[in-house]
């Protein structure tokens, strides 16, 4: 009998051994995998640039710091599922395919891409769908637990006296209107594209193949190395031109000629999926000459000599300005900090500005020519409630909400059982 009873502790030992040889942690009776903390160090690695393979120590650093995620997502999605909190199914697909698009757009490449996740896009966008949907729970449980907690002016006040040797410096920030030209091809140029791509065309409907056909002649870039495929794209994500061919012509055909800002494409339609398309594309530029570069540079000079307020800059921008972005808006990029601003050139104009209310000279960039407006300073430096009101502010409200969320997450997980497995 000892032996028997024995027998069975050994057996039950084991069976915990196989168990536990795969898994991280246990939230309340959810199971984190290593699986899935391989998985996240894996994207952190792809977001970051960085080679895990020469980087061991900071390996071990990223699986600790994606296990702690892991645990804190799990517990506050067990509170939200006790709160019933829950998101549509369209909302997770839409998040779904903006991850896949960031993750290829990062690694380069659709083959790239799949080769740090160690699996197909396909396989990816199945097993990471009810990770996503739980990530979606508990952001917007979390955000619906933080948008509760506001911050007196009193509260401001103390934050800063406690803080304020400790908050750094703050940037010079901008207050910019602009208006983005830009340099278009002429007829003969686009003349010259449209003949190319139509020559593509009459090759690929003679016989020849459109994947090596991309990728010795399509000027996109990003899509030219795997033979033009753009995966599944979702309705709604590409410039209007191109959408209305891609997703109502019949799936094999190769359309015809179609221009966009970016030139002319060919278009052919793999495969249809609801809301979703899988599209591969060939994209030839129409040359610009330096003709058209000195035509747009006229242009925004003519503009510039008839600005003579802010709201004369705004009508331009909202009449000529290419940055759909802002131009309904008269220009408006708000405040801005020029150290880190996408555009980089706009740092040397704002600087150079004489004063303020005055429209720069023509600026060119890799999207045009821009003209600028700056209608107002912040000035940097160390924070002072008199000058930064609006950024202590910020900075103190979101530690106040750091400080409880924190307290928080305490709460939630002493009623929670969790257990961590170490590696051996």
């Amino acid at each position: 009998m000892k032996f028997f009873l024995l027998l069975l502790f050994f057996i039950f030992l084991s069976a915990q051994n196989i168990v536990l040889e795969g898994v991280s942690a246990l939230v309340g009776n959810t199971l984190i995998l290593k699986s899935d903390v391989s998985q996240m160090v894996s994207m952190t690695a792809l977001q970051q640039k960085i080679d895990l393979n020469k980087n061991p120590d900071l390996f071990s650093l990223l699986q600790d710091q994606a296990l702690g995620l892991l645990i804190d997502r799990q517990v506050i999605l067990e509170m939200a599922i006790l709160d019933s909190v829950e998101v549509k199914d369209k909302e997770v697909d839409d998040a779904l395919d903006r991850q896949i698009e960031t993750i290829i757009s990062q690694a380069g490449n659709v083959s790239l891409a799949e080769e740090y996740l160690g699996q197909s896009i396909k396989s990816f966008r199945r097993d990471f769908w009810t990770d996503m949907q739980d990530r979606l729970i508990t952001e917007q449980y979390q955000f619906s637990l933080l948008s509760k907690i506001n911050i007196s002016r009193g509260e401001v006040i103390r934050f800063y006296e406690d803080y304020k040797d400790s908050l750094g410096f703050l940037p010079a920030l901008y207050r910019v209107n602009h208006i983005q030209l830009a340099v278009k091809p002429g007829d003969t140029k686009k003349s010259d594209a449209l003949s190319a791509i139509n020559d593509l065309r009459y090759r690929i409907t003679s016989g020849e193949s459109f994947h090596s056909l991309a990728i010795a002649h399509s000027e996109d870039h990003g899509s030219a190395p795997v033979g033009g495929d753009l995966g599944y794209v979702q309705r709604g994500a590409l410039v209007t031109e191109f959408e209305s061919i891609a997703f109502t012509q019949e799936v094999g055909v190769v359309s015809n000629p179609i221009l966009t800002k970016f030139g002319y494409h060919l278009i052919e339609t793999m495969d249809k999926q609801g809301e979703k398309a899988r599209i591969r594309h060939i994209l030839i530029k129409p040359k610009i000459t330096e003709s058209d570069e000195t035509r747009a540079y006229d242009f925004a000079l003519t503009l510039k000599d008839s600005i003579t307020n802010l709201d004369t800059f705004k009508y331009f921008a909202n009449k000529y300005s290419d940055d759909k972005s802002t131009k309904n808006i008269g220009g408006n990029l708000g405040w801005i900090d020029v150290s880190n601003f996408p555009i980089p050139e706009f740092s040397y104009a704002i600087k150079n500005l004489s004063s303020l209310d005055e429209c720069s000279l023509p600026l060119k960039t890799s999207v045009g020519y821009h003209l600028i407006w700056m209608s107002g300073i912040r000035p940097g430096g160390k924070p002072n409630l008199f000058v930064h009101w609006p950024e202590v502010e910020a900075l103190a409200l979101n530690h106040k909400k750091g400080v409880w969320f924190q307290g928080w997450l305490g709460q939630a997980k002493s009623v929670l059982y969790t257990a961590i497995y170490k590696n051996p």
